[in-house]
């Protein structure tokens, strides 16, 4: 709710929590689409939330629950994990709290506006991903039963393999890039970025990185099974995470990066482009094999036809007659 009431307020012609000077004053039809959008994407939540709470969730098609909840994961993840950090280099002597516009002159936002969105962000992204844990748990629980060594092999598995080998080949040039951004490199960024950066912009490329190596990881545990006795649910874990927020959050920063893209010191290089793209190529990798995987788990499988969960089970009982004596 913070989110979209500021939102709405600056689509009403607000300047709460913009100061003068600020890009985001010319922002212009460009900005208000993206306000539009942003309000209508943080909306969406509600509708989740509810198919993960309501009997009719359960019959939804698993597709469309997971498609959302994987982009959900990819936008919310990077905050959560990298705004407590930033913060944490803040109180080390980072310089990251002073935010400021391209070429640091004027200020973006007010500070305040940071710490109430992400923390709502950071909260949002708690308890959704509780309530979707949960409701996995009972729809799909059994799909990731066991450790990772007792799963069958499948006709598919060339085909797995050999996508796994291609995120492996292409998530280490993004992850390389990032890391090298994270350590101060200014190659491939622009001059508008490479002087606007601070110690919020060192933590989050050390974040992105390490999400891409989540991503490989899972994916290559998943194809040649190398895990011993690891549960199965952790290359899955380390899969969902790391290529929804390695596509979706690479997606998110090529559209801004494009939308905000200028003349000359504040145009997007071909690098800072073409490195987005790969690490979207290599997310959008990761998750379609993850599809066939639980497609194949399912098809094996006996699957039982989701009940109401014990809370919606509480707060709506059967009729007397269809209760069990």
């Amino acid at each position: 709710m913070p989110y979209i009431a500021l939102k709405v307020a600056w689509a009403a012609g607000s300047r709460v929590g913009i100061p003068e000077g600020s890009g985001l004053l010319d922002g212009g039809t460009p900005l208000a689409v993206a306000n539009a959008a942003t309000v209508v994407m943080d909306s969406a939540v509600v509708v989740l939330a509810l198919l993960l709470t309501r009997p009719w969730g359960a019959r939804v098609p698993a597709w469309l629950l997971a498609l959302p909840l994987w982009v959900a994961s990819g936008l919310l993840l990077p905050i959560m994990t990298a705004y407590p950090l930033q913060l944490a280099a803040r109180l080390l002597g980072g310089d990251g709290g002073r935010p400021a516009s391209e070429g640091g002159a004027e200020p973006f936002l007010e500070p305040w506006v940071f710490g109430v969105v992400y923390g709502g962000f950071i909260l949002q992204g708690l308890t959704l991903g509780t309530l979707f844990v949960l409701y996995a748990r009972e729809r799909w629980g059994h799909l990731w039963q066991g450790r990772l060594r007792d799963v069958p092999e499948s006709p598919t598995a060339p085909a797995l393999r050999a996508t796994a080998v291609a995120v492996a080949v292409l998530a280490p040039i993004p992850a390389a890039v990032h890391l090298l951004w994270a350590a101060g490199s200014t190659a491939g960024l622009d001059a508008g970025r490479a002087a606007a950066r601070t110690s919020d912009f060192h933590v989050l490329e050390a974040v992105n990185a390490a999400f891409i190596v989540c991503a490989a990881v899972g994916v290559l545990l998943l194809a040649f099974r190398r895990g011993g006795r690891m549960p199965l649910r952790l290359p899955l874990v380390l899969a969902w995470a790391g290529s929804a927020q390695t596509a979706c959050w690479g997606g998110w920063l090529t559209l801004a990066a494009l939308a905000s893209a200028g003349d000359g010191a504040d145009r997007p290089t071909t690098v800072l482009v073409v490195i987005y793209a790969v690490q979207m190529l290599a997310g959008a990798l990761v998750v379609t094999l993850g599809a066939h995987f639980f497609a194949e788990r399912s098809a094996v499988r006996p699957v039982s036809v989701p009940g109401p969960s014990p809370a919606a089970a509480l707060a709506h009982p059967a009729p007397r007659e269809n209760r069990l004596p």
